[in-house]
């Protein structure tokens, strides 16, 4: 019996392992194709068409049937999750990541979390508790990931290379880049993606499946996509694909950052439940950071390394003290219907969001 908890434990372990290596892979892919000058919603759109196309067969096979059920509401709330998690959040990400670097625009993506929590105390869905001691440990948590945050944004600090040929890498073309625009696209990204987890909450109160649910929210993303696009840009050129770079990064991000991702996600949650495949997104930070620095040649600066470091530990101190309110919190269901997935456990509203989270979020914020 302790050799098979020991194997599931390690099956899991390896599946969220895996997560962040996809991750890793899509923040370095979608750094080259933003730089080699791909328009930003031919991106988007092809990638949640891809992302719809492959999630279908799931929601057929978990959720047979379950389309009839989608109400006006619930659509509207669809709607909702598609426009500001997707258009509006990634569309902002992209374009930060377009002035930035990966390592940079991966920081952002790990104070998520903490201005989720912060919109939810405002809204009064959750409390702060200071009077506890999870309460202060999340707010310290926060508290210190702000203030990477800020350490990455403001500190002016020494940079260096890992590697001596680092000038002649000619994967990504030398463009001026806006350091400051690209500043605030990422944080207007994570106030939009903070405020998404929050719309997710109510789109799975009333239409609580999701894979049908992520389907459609691919499915109506990409329509959204192609309609903002069309108005900023008509040229053929900027919506052709071609059997390159830009074509795998497409199928890459719909299949493995998507689907992938989102199947080993919810996989983890009924088993460990949903603090667990949180506790792993600072590892993509950790390996976007080597990475770029190996392949792409770019500098690691202090200011990245003292705000990265403020960020994981803030981040892990406010996923324990999480983890701690919602052993004596109230549980929302979630139905599971159907095929394999159909015994998995009732999960709160912070496994409904790291499950959807699978979907959009950069680093599978996930």
């Amino acid at each position: 019996m302790e050799v098979k908890k020991w194997i599931m434990d390690a099956r899991v372990l390896l599946g969220m392992l895996l997560v962040q290596v996809i991750s890793t892979g899509l923040q370095l892919l979608s750094r080259i194709v933003l730089s080699q000058g791909i328009f930003t919603f031919a991106l988007m759109t092809y990638r949640h068409a891809v992302a719809a196309l492959v999630m279908m067969p799931f929601a057929i096979y978990f959720e047979r049937g379950i389309l009839k059920k989608l109400t006006l509401i619930a659509f509207f709330w669809v709607f909702m999750v598609a426009l500001v998690g997707i258009t509006m959040a990634m569309g902002l990400f992209y374009y930060g990541l377009k002035e930035t670097t990966a390592t940079y625009a991966t920081n952002f993506t790990n104070i998520v979390p903490i201005l989720t929590f912060l919109f939810s105390t405002i809204l009064r869905i959750e409390t702060l508790g200071l009077r506890t001691r999870a309460g202060k440990i999340k707010t310290l948590g926060a508290i210190l990931c702000l203030g990477g945050a800020l350490t990455i944004v403001l500190y002016k600090g020494k940079s260096f290379h890992l590697t001596h040929n680092h000038n002649e890498s000619k994967i990504i073309p030398k463009t001026a880049q806006n350091k400051t625009r690209g500043t605030i696209f990422l944080v207007a990204s994570c106030f939009s993606y903070g405020v998404w987890f929050i719309l997710q909450v109510k789109l799975f109160n009333v239409f609580p499946y999701k894979y049908t649910a992520t389907f459609l929210i691919c499915l109506v993303a990409s329509i959204q996509d192609v309609v903002i696009g069309l108005c900023m840009d008509r040229k053929p050129k900027s919506w052709q694909l071609g059997w390159n770079l830009q074509l795998i990064t497409i199928l890459y991000s719909g299949i493995l950052a998507t689907a992938g991702s989102f199947t080993l996600i919810s996989w983890a949650v009924t088993q460990k439940g949903p603090t667990y495949p949180s506790m792993f997104n600072p590892l993509a930070l950790i390996f976007v950071t080597i990475t770029e620095a190996l392949f792409l040649g770019e500098a690691i600066t202090v200011q990245s390394l003292i705000g990265m470091s403020l960020i994981i530990v803030g981040l892990y101190l406010f996923l324990w003290g999480k983890h701690k309110d919602m052993k004596g919190g109230p549980r929302i269901p979630v139905k599971e219907s159907g095929g394999a997935g159909g015994d998995a456990p009732p999960v709160e509203p912070e496994s409904v969001r790291s499950q959807s989270s699978a979907v959009v979020v950069p680093t599978a914020s996930s």
